[in-house]
Formats: C-alpha cells, sequence, structure tokens
C-alpha cells in the first residue's frame, strides 16, 4: 500500500512508502514530468561521504579521513576556523572535489555514477560569494536553476515557469523580479541565489557562509529564510557559517571542523562548549544560556581580561 506525502513543488518530490520508508527521486526525467525522475532511493542518508581525503594540490589534503552523513530533514551546521577546510568539504559534497580517498554517495548511490545534470536535480549549492558577471534580471538568474530539467534545444515549459515563480515566492524576492542583480543590497542578492537553488527542486541545499559580509539584519532574514525551507517544506540543509550564535539558535546538528578533519559532532548543547571551542578557535569564551534556553558564545577579549583582573 502506497500513500502520497505533498511537497511544495520547488522543493522536492518524493513518495512515501509504508514498508521502505521515504524514497527519492533521483536521474534523468521520465516522459510525463521533467521535475520527475525514474530511479527510486531510500531517503535515509541523502548524503553519505566514507573515509573522505581531498585537497588541490598532492600531498597537501585539505581535509582527511571525514566521515558524515546528511539525512532527511537535517539542519546541519558546519563550523570551523578560517583555512580548516569548511569550503573545500562543501565542494567535495556537492561532486566538483575529487576524492582521493574514500567514497561519496547520493541516495545510496555512487556520486561517480551520476551525471552533473543527474547530482544538480538531486541537490543545490549557495556559494560563498555569487557575484553576477552579467546585469542579468533576477527572473533570469533564477530561471538557471531549472537548467538540469532541460532538454536540448527546448526552452522553459509552463511546467518551469511554475516553478521559477514559486521559488521566487519562497525565497521572498518576487517583488524583485524584473529588477537587475546589479542594484541589488547584498541581503537581497543572497535570497537571489537561495532562490535560484531552489528552482532546481533540490532535495538538499549545500551553503557556504550565506550570511558573510551580510548585515545583522540580512544574516537574521537569511538565516530565518533556511529556517523556514527546512521546518515547513521538510528541504535538508548542511550550512557552513562561523556565526556561532546563528548555529547554535538554528542548527539540529554541528560539525566543528579543524585542521581538515571533524574533531565534534552533536546537537548545539553538546557541541558548544568552552573548552572545545577554545581549543578549536584559539580563544577563551563564555557560554550562555538565555531566560529563553537560547545559547550564547561570547569571546573573551584581552581588554575584558584585564577588567576582570581589575575587578571592573
Amino acid at each position: 500500500m502506497t500513500s502520497r506525502v505533498r511537497r511544495p513543488a520547488c522543493v522536492y518530490r518524493l513518495e512515501r512508502l509504508s514498508r521502505e520508508g521515504p524514497i527519492l527521486e533521483l536521474g534523468a526525467p521520465n516522459h510525463r514530468s521533467r521535475t520527475r525522475s525514474v530511479f527510486l532511493l531510500p531517503m535515509t542518508n541523502l548524503i553519505k561521504l566514507s573515509g573522505a581525503t581531498s585537497g588541490y594540490h598532492r600531498g597537501q589534503a585539505v581535509f582527511s579521513d571525514v566521515e558524515m552523513t546528511l539525512s532527511s530533514g537535517d539542519f546541519v551546521g558546519l563550523i570551523g576556523p578560517n583555512g580548516c577546510g569548511k569550503s573545500t568539504l562543501i565542494r567535495a559534497l556537492a561532486g566538483v572535489m575529487p576524492l582521493w580517498q574514500g567514497s561519496l554517495s547520493y541516495g545510496g548511490r555512487k556520486a561517480d555514477e551520476l551525471s552533473r545534470k543527474e547530482i544538480a536535480r538531486f541537490l543545490g549549492v549557495v556559494p560563498q560569494e555569487a557575484q553576477p558577471p552579467f546585469a542579468f534580471s533576477v527572473r533570469q538568474l533564477v530561471a538557471m536553476g531549472r537548467h538540469p530539467f532541460l532538454r536540448r534545444f527546448r526552452g522553459l515549459g509552463t511546467e518551469d515557469l511554475q516553478i521559477i515563480e514559486e521559488a521566487l515566492v519562497r525565497a521572498d524576492v518576487l517583488h524583485l523580479a524584473d529588477r537587475s542583480l546589479l542594484e541589488l543590497s547584498g541581503g537581497e542578492r543572497q535570497r537571489v541565489v537561495i532562490a535560484r537553488a531552489l528552482a532546481q527542486t533540490p532535495s538538499i541545499l549545500l551553503l557556504d557562509e550565506p550570511s558573510n559580509h551580510l548585515d545583522i539584519n540580512h544574516q537574521v532574514e537569511v538565516f530565518d529564510l533556511l529556517y523556514h525551507l527546512n521546518r515547513d517544506a521538510g528541504l535538508t540543509l548542511l550550512c557552513s557559517t562561523h556565526d556561532l550564535n546563528f548555529a547554535a539558535e538554528y542548527c539540529q546538528r554541528i560539525l566543528v571542523m579543524d585542521r581538515g578533519r571533524i574533531c565534534a559532532s552533536g546537537s548545539p548543547e553538546q557541541v558548544i562548549d568552552e573548552k572545545l571551542l577554545a581549543q578549536v578557535y584559539g580563544i577563551e569564551v563564555r557560554v550562555e544560556t538565555g531566560v529563553d534556553g537560547s545559547i550564547r558564545v561570547v569571546p573573551i577579549s584581552a581588554k575584558a581580561k584585564e577588567k576582570i583582573a581589575r575587578g571592573i
């Protein structure tokens, strides 16, 4: 007996089988719909990385022996100091960084068995900095997310246009649809890039410091958007960030990376630890819990230490 789980078209489409659990549709589109695929895969582990080592120059690994999984519905934060390998790891998870050792699989299938278009139908990537090379309109950039579904010599169809519209709405950039990207603020442009990824109708979003260079208002807007995509639409997220407080507030699970290795993994309550953070970041911190239960990390500067020593 089968039953359907209804999901927004701009996020992903799946079927739930009573015995086998959620099923991910991954592969080439069939003749009925260009947003549906022909391979049915278990969705328990959407991404699995095993014993992974890679880098840019042989003999100089950026990350080593990394083990991690992303399951359906996860919102995982990836934290660690500059240069620890976060961005390179995200590139590897996206399938664009070859592994020297280990394996990468999507929904149970080896990554090297899938084409770039098949992977792009499965996951979307929001890079750290996405400066537009041309003065595209917002709608034109978001429409690029439909490229993995387009057939040769055919343009956007009715269904593609509907998905683009839904992605614009979900990322709250519909009112900007006809504006040039060059006219937008950093926060607006970041939401547009997220909308482009949503137009791929992915099961997973990989985000590399999505709030980087944004003011506090736009940082909150971006993380609130990610929170609702995860909670309301069921989208699985992996997000690297330097903001430990955002990671603690929004993420269900946090991975701590240091010197190319995952040195800790767990809930915010488990991972946001004064001793661990001091060891990883090389600075003393104070971890506080607010009256609402929220976790806050406060770095202890040399100035603060002087005040404490003087009893101020």
